[in-house]
């Protein structure tokens, strides 16, 4: 029988430690305390990706009942909703280093998570390539009982990165009334535009 020695045991038990406590860690602890970093503003205020040089600005958000596709033709039908459809128009400026590939989502107080819709070949969020801007939009379809305090937040998938960042643009709906005016205000149609890259001035 081969026996082992009391530091080749002691070393074996660590491991197994520190296994089970990496398992036990979840993603937002990890992220959290160790390489993540939340940058808050609000329309109109471009936002720092920290460490990569490149920046997003949410410029404006339209209301609306119905979108279309900018390269849509005669006999597309509209894409319609029972709820709100929100437009968010944006502008990403590329530093030396291209932040990870992005999740945006929306989130309200209730805590409902919204996605870009599908089905809309406009409707994206992305970088160009380093020393341009683009321009964009992307539309989300919510529910207008659950809107206060809608805020887009921008997580990178962090796939390599040691230190990244988390954007949230708080989009300026504080109470439910003002919800329902942007509802009760929402034009019947948004035309969803082609994303554009130019220069970086």
């Amino acid at each position: 029988m081969k026996l082992y020695r009391p530091a080749t045991i002691l070393v074996g038990v660590l491991f197994v430690l520190l296994g089970g406590l990496t398992r036990l860690a979840t993603p937002d602890q990890v992220y959290d305390e160790q390489n993540i970093k939340i940058v808050h503003g609000t329309i109109g205020q471009p936002l720092n990706y920290t460490g990569s040089g490149s920046t997003v600005e949410v410029t404006r958000i339209a209301f609306a009942q119905s979108v279309l596709d900018s390269g849509a033709s005669d006999d597309d039908k509209p894409l319609e909703t029972n709820g709100v459809y929100v437009a968010i128009e944006w502008d990403t400026v590329r530093g030396v280093q291209k932040p990870d590939n992005i999740i945006p989502t929306l989130t309200a107080d209730g805590g409902t998570v919204y996605t870009p819709i599908e089905g809309v070949t406009g409707s994206s969020f992305d970088f160009p390539d380093a020393g341009f801007a683009r321009t964009g939009a992307m539309v989300f379809e919510v529910n207008p009982s659950d809107m206060k305090n809608l805020t887009l937040k921008l997580r990178p998938m962090m796939l390599f990165n040691v230190y990244n960042t988390n954007v949230e643009v708080d989009l300026g709906i504080p109470t439910d009334a003002i919800a329902q005016r942007m509802v009760d205000g929402a034009v019947p149609q948004y035309v969803v535009p082609r994303p554009v890259t130019r220069v970086a001035s």
